[in-house]
């Protein structure tokens, strides 16, 4: 496992790979699975695991906190982030520092931990001003209570903005974003976030990798029985299963087979070609298919300008594959 800076504006270095507990613990996963996931990511070098206060109704929370025991907590980078309903009421949702605050804690209670390294602006609240957020965040890292703050799924404008107030003020700025960002939802952060990425040095951290699992290749044949789309649960993954997606994902499967590796190997390997990429957050629900995550790691190197091409041409809207 290789380790990499979150941005230049720190110094805290977390694994390529990140394990993440979206949709699946306290969906998928009962404790037993998430400690096994868990314990042996940690043994092939992940140290960053990402989670958050809405994620199964804090369920995911409690039982990612009971998975880490056992495990040295300062050799582990945990998140979780703030903003969705989470308490009843009108405060109950938000970047108020009211429920930054309270959310905080409940985090912290449910992970059985003493301190979160990152914690995350679920969204943007428009609610609220900025200058409030900014100061709720620098008071818990002076607390103690968190040690980097960052945003997710903020506009470069947004990020920009929070910075300034910080520098202005010396107060804790963000360090790190974390956007959607994959072979089929790439725009934004390559056109956007990479620049302010690049001016401000914040890292971004990357969820959904293999675009709900399209890019796994797993659906080239139609939806498989026990498959995350054949969950009723699941149902609108199905919008996103289009012929002409699944004929460009069949396409990066051959260049794939050429190299050797998977296609989500493939997939995941392509994100992390941006130095700007400080992690790319995986899911998971079997071993296999974690260590198969992990190993996409090692798959960069195979990487070079021609396979890069090819990909661009697979994915380029003017060229859709065969």
């Amino acid at each position: 496992m290789r380790y990499r800076r979150l941005g230049h504006a720190s110094g805290l270095k977390v694994s390529e790979i990140a394990y993440g507990a979206w949709v699946t613990f306290g969906n998928q996963l009962d404790e037993k699975a998430a400690r096994e996931l868990i314990h042996r990511a940690f043994d092939l070098g992940v140290n960053f695991f990402d989670n958050a206060d809405v994620y199964a109704k804090g369920q995911a929370e409690i039982l990612m906190g009971k998975a880490i025991q056992g495990l040295p907590r300062e050799a582990l980078v945990l998140s979780s982030k703030v903003f969705w309903p989470t308490m009843p009421g009108p405060n109950g949702r938000g970047l108020s520092r009211k429920h930054i605050m309270e959310s905080i804690h409940a985090s912290l209670k449910r992970m059985g931990v003493e301190y979160l390294d990152i914690y995350y602006c679920h969204r943007y609240d428009p609610d609220t001003p900025l200058e409030e957020v900014v100061y709720t965040m620098d008071t818990l890292v002076r607390q103690g209570k968190i040690l980097y703050w960052g945003t997710s799924e903020w506009t470069p404008a947004q990020i920009m903005r929070a910075w300034a107030i910080a520098r202005e003020h010396h107060m804790a700025p963000p360090v790190v974003e974390q956007p959607q960002y994959n072979m089929f939802h790439r725009r934004r952060v390559e056109e956007e976030l990479v620049p302010v990425a690049r001016d401000i040095g914040i890292g971004l951290t990357t969820w959904s990798p293999l675009y709900y699992g399209i890019l796994t290749g797993k659906y080239n044949d139609g939806i498989p029985e026990g498959s995350r789309a054949s969950l009723e649960s699941m149902a609108w993954m199905r919008d996103y299963i289009t012929p002409e997606r699944i004929a460009r994902v069949r396409a990066l499967t051959e260049v794939a087979h050429e190299l050797g590796i998977s296609t989500a190997q493939l997939a995941i390997a392509w994100l992390l070609r941006l130095d700007e990429v400080s992690a790319v957050i995986t899911g998971a629900t079997k071993v296999h298919q974690l260590e198969e995550n992990i190993a996409a790691a090692e798959a960069v190197d195979k990487l070079n300008d021609e396979v890069l091409e090819r990909i661009e041409q697979i994915l380029s809207p003017d060229a859709p594959p065969a």
